[in-house]
């Protein structure tokens, strides 16, 4: 079932320019930009993937959801909430209150009289949608469906790049280039559906960092990259553990080898 989700999440990131009613164009590439977890010792800035997280909450959860990502995601290895007195993020606090934070109905829950339950999160409860269906979706939304955010920066070429190219490239739409109903030109995507979402001082981040319109596409950027791979950081670590261990394996191998062949007249 979660293979599921995640491929039509995929195909749903994939089918972004259709959904958003891009048309074909000579648009930019997005601009390189250096990442602290890129290269093979690169790490998450777990600094950044918290600002991400209260960008996705106060910003963009009105309009995308997150299927593939639970709560308990947030405290587990890695992680921008991890806490290394409690190794069961189902037993983080301060996960189990960003949970809680959401009172609905969840998955269908109904209770012994067949009526929708209501109640408080829970770490294992995935993202909430804001919208209910696909219709409601695309009233909303001038027809356009908004697109699942799990995997965005794996559906997408250039990933990372990409999420912060896009948040930064709302320009004045060129001479020729019409713009349907509801759309906006993004130089790095043509016409969109999605408004211009980023301003300076949009919000006021917990940490005390200065909210300015690139910093923000910057940690929301890191934030979808965790979201689509946040076992990143362990994965590198125990790849450079048995990069390690062949060296070492393949000295000891070597001088077996010549222990043993030393007397042996060539």
């Amino acid at each position: 079932m979660k293979m599921t989700r995640l491929i039509a999440a995929g195909l749903a990131a994939l089918g972004l320019s259709a959904a958003a009613g891009a048309a074909p164009g000579d648009y930019k590439a997005p601009e390189h930009h250096h990442w602290h977890h890129s290269g093979p010792f690169g790490t998450y800035d777990r600094s950044a993937i918290q600002r991400g997280y209260q960008i996705y909450v106060e910003v963009c959860a009105s309009c995308h959801s997150m299927d593939l990502l639970s709560f308990r995601n947030l405290g587990e290895r890695g992680g921008p909430f991890e806490d290394e007195r409690f190794p069961n993020a189902n037993d983080n606090p301060l996960v189990m209150q960003l949970a809680a934070s959401y009172t609905r109905q969840w998955a269908g829950e109904v209770d012994d009289a067949g009526d929708p339950r209501i109640r408080p999160g829970i770490p294992a409860d995935t993202f909430p949608a804001p919208y209910e269906n696909e219709q409601i979706a695309r009233g909303s939304n001038n027809g356009a469906l908004p697109p699942d955010l799990s995997v965005m920066t794996r559906a997408r070429h250039h990933g990372t790049d990409y999420v912060r190219s896009l948040m930064l490239g709302y320009k004045d739409a060129p001479e020729g280039v019409e713009l349907g109903a509801g759309q906006y030109y993004n130089e790095y995507f043509g016409p969109i559906s999605m408004a211009p979402q980023l301003v300076d001082g949009l919000i006021e981040y917990a940490d005390g960092t200065e909210a300015t319109k690139e910093q923000m596409a910057e940690d929301i950027a890191v934030f979808l990259t965790w979201a689509a791979d946040p076992h990143q950081d362990i994965r590198k670590q125990t790849g450079l553990m048995v990069l390690l261990f062949l060296f070492v394996l393949t000295i000891l191998v070597y001088l077996a080898y010549r222990q043993i062949w030393a007397n042996v007249e060539h």
